[in-house]
């Protein structure tokens, strides 16, 4: 009681001194600097920042820009995710079946491969003696593999590129989802509860789907309807066998009923080209068989053909409006490459935090079973002494409660442990079915260090510099801009009326074989039929030759015009596009200035989590040592069985605490390489073997160690800084 009577006294008469020094020492700094004394400075630099957060900063060239204004900083262009078309497939689908070797081939479906539905063998191999002894780096090389964010993600490449061969066609997009795949479970746990920076921010899910973050995208792929590039081929084949009563025979020959065979063989060809510019090419055959007395021949050939050009002048007109479908593929295509690289840097993450939260779970639940084994011990040696009368039964009921609340802890903490080992096979393992893997208990092998990242003493503006070039969020909105401009382009073009000239050149033939039926209205009777020969025998061959030799030429050309008046919609949509664009502009925006903040907070964050893992570690060690230096003075006597069980409820809650700011510490850290998106160059994850669902050689995580058990307490040393003798 002496010794704690001292330091009470002690630590009043520092705080009284505090108080009386301070406006003097507040009084002389004010004179000081009136007087134009240099005042010393109190370092109060946080460790890897350059200043204080009160100290004015100095004047500073700008280095970051984001707005492109004269005078603002620039901010370095985003680095495009390379190579484009991350995978190549059994199949291309940018490219359409050929009519060369099999002319129906593009008649017949594509069938899509079945995807791998079982687990890579590697999942077995780290099987062993009924346990998954899990490294971190075992755990992302299957969560490339195995994972089904990843590969649902993936699949959206070969999405992609359906709309490229779509727009290829001069077809509309179809759109594919560029957002995260957020299906996996986990991430989070009850055993950690610290971590993150004094702003609490996070980084955003992010993604280039429609209406992500209050942007309008309806004008996307609006404006004049680009000419179709496939060829079309249409054809008629028909035959018609009519057999009329006729209610005037004046006109029908002297036949009361007419018969009329006709055969109809005709064929049109049309293709549309990026200039605007529609060809159509028509070819007619007919054949009419009739007893019509008026009809010189009989069967009759007529053949026909027209080759009519259309370009559009104004509205529709060049390569830029009806080839923008294609640009825009291209660009969603990067988009998609950039969406999958941010799908596997966040599931890349998740996987850690999971993987975190599954050590911190396992180091809890030894922490568990190391109290429950002390609280035991001492229930055990103070039954002894109740039974040779040296001990209250009073003390040996609060050891029996003190065993019971550990085992009701140990109970909790194993059911979360093997929820968490549950949570860590869903994420690296796509068939659970497996009794042996379901049940198999994961052992993580990796542990955390505390060496300081390159990352915490790096120049806040650096660390901005490298979000901004490799972050993908940023990626997607530059080419969600540059779509957004092709847009503004094409509704601009559709704001002039439809002036289309056209020219057309045909020709025509007639043939066939006399009608025995024609009537010769110039014979005596008038009524006679027209003698064998009068009218000559004109083949097919003859009759097709006389439509392509300009025989009987029809030519002609023109201008259509469609004016509309007021264009009220064009206006409102050409109008549109551009407010969109606007939004797209101020979301980029805003978008560099959440990135500043996340990653400057999250480099704060690891500043505090080590202070946080520091001084959980000496609250840990004080609450070891205090516990054995109650014990032992309780086996001298000199304690009571009420005080042995609070010091070991204390070092129970000082493991509690540092396993959690352990885990939140390399939670955090992960969670900055993932904003400063460097996750996959600095574990050397291949992003073209991920797209292919081949990891190749295993990532190589820095910042790792071995477990290793809680050190026993350490001798109290009077030089703190002294090794123990």
């Amino acid at each position: 009681m002496r010794l704690r009577d001292m330091q009470a006294a002690a630590s009043i008469a520092l705080m009284l001194l505090s108080v009386c020094t301070q406006p003097a020492l507040g009084l002389e700094l004010a004179q000081q600097a009136g007087s134009g004394t240099q005042v010393p400075q109190t370092d109060t630099t946080v460790p890897g920042h350059q200043t204080s957060p009160t100290t004015p900063v100095a004047a500073q060239p700008v280095q970051n820009d984001t707005t492109g204004q004269q005078g603002l900083p620039q901010a370095p262009a985003p680095k495009l995710t390379e190579p484009l078309f991350l995978r190549d497939t059994q199949i291309d689908y940018t490219k359409p079946k050929s009519h060369l070797w099999n002319p129906i081939a593009p008649y017949t479906a594509i069938n899509v491969p079945l995807l791998q539905l079982g687990n890579t063998p590697k999942l077995d191999s780290l099987l062993q003696d009924g346990k998954i002894y899990l490294s971190l780096a075992d755990a992302i090389t299957l969560a490339l593999e195995n994972n089904y964010d990843i590969a649902i993600a993936r699949i959206n490449l070969d999405i992609a590129d359906t709309d490229l061969l779509r727009a290829r066609a001069g077809s509309t997009l179809r759109g594919v989802s560029t957002g995260l795949v957020t299906n996996t479970l986990g991430g989070t746990t009850t055993t950690i509860t610290s971590g993150g920076g004094p702003g609490a921010t996070s980084a955003g899910a992010g993604g280039s789907s429609t209406g992500v973050g209050g942007l309008v995208l309806s004008t996307n792929g609006g404006g004049p309807v680009p000419e179709n590039l496939d060829p079309v081929l249409t054809g008629q084949l028909e035959y018609e066998a009519q057999q009329a009563p006729q209610l005037n025979t004046l006109f029908s020959g002297g036949q009361s009923e007419l018969t009329t065979d006709t055969g109809t063989y005709n064929f049109n060809y049309a293709q549309g080209f990026l200039t605007g510019t529609q060809l159509t090419v028509g070819f007619n055959n007919t054949r009419v068989t009739t007893n019509n007395g008026f009809s010189n021949y009989s069967p009759a050939l007529t053949t026909s053909f027209r080759a009519t050009a259309t370009q559009h002048l104004l509205q529709g007109f060049g390569t830029g409006v009806n080839g923008r479908f294609i640009l825009q593929a291209k660009n969603d295509r990067r988009i998609t490459d950039s969406a999958f690289r941010q799908q596997v840097l966040y599931t890349v993450n998740q996987v850690e935090n999971i993987y975190w939260a599954l050590v911190s779970a396992y180091e809890d639940e030894q922490a568990k079973e190391r109290a429950l084994g002390q609280s035991t011990q001492l229930t055990s040696d103070n039954r002894r002494q109740l039974e040779i009368g040296t001990l209250a039964p009073l003390d040996v009921v609060n050891s029996d409660s003190s065993v019971a609340n550990d085992k009701q802890a140990l109970i909790a903490s194993k059911t979360n442990l093997e929820y968490q080992q549950l949570l860590m096979k869903q994420a690296i393992a796509r068939n659970l079915n497996d009794p042996q893997l379901s049940n198999a208990p994961v052992i993580p092998t990796d542990r955390v260090s505390l060496e300081r990242l390159p990352e915490e003493d790096t120049n806040q503006e650096d660390l901005v510099k490298q979000a901004y070039a490799n972050n993908p969020q940023i990626e997607q909105a530059v080419l969600n801009m540059k779509n957004n401009e092709i847009t503004i382009k094409a509704f601009k073009n559709g704001l002039l009326p439809t002036v289309d000239a056209y020219g057309f050149y045909g020709g025509s033939g007639l043939g066939g074989a006399q009608n025995p039926s024609a009537i010769n209205f110039d014979s005596p009777s008038g009524t006679a039929p027209y003698p064998p020969g009068t009218f000559p025998s004109i083949g097919y061959g003859t009759v097709l030759k006389n439509t392509l030799n300009n025989n009987s030429p029809d030519r002609g050309g023109g201008v259509n015009m469609t004016v509309t008046l007021r264009n009220r919609t064009a206006q409102a949509d050409q109008a549109r596009s551009q407010m969109e664009y606007r939004q797209s502009q101020m979301r980029l925006q805003q978008l560099y200035t959440q990135i500043r903040i996340q990653v400057i907070n999250q480099q704060y964050a690891l500043t505090n989590d080590r202070a946080q893992v520091q001084a959980a570690q000496a609250a840990r060690d004080f609450a070891a040592q205090s516990l054995d230096a109650e014990q032992k003075k309780y086996k001298l006597g000199a304690s009571t069985t009420a005080n042995v069980l609070q010091q070991g409820r204390n070092l129970a809650n000082a493991d509690n605490t540092l396993i959690s700011d352990t885990a939140a510490y390399a939670r955090d850290r992960a969670q900055l390489r993932q904003l400063l998106a460097n996750t996959l160059d600095l574990y050397g994850i291949s992003i073209e073997g991920a797209a292919h669902g081949v990891t190749g050689q295993a990532p190589v995580i820095p910042g790792l160690t071995a477990p290793k058990a809680p050190a026993p307490p350490k001798p109290i040393s009077a030089n703190p800084g002294a090794a123990p003798q």
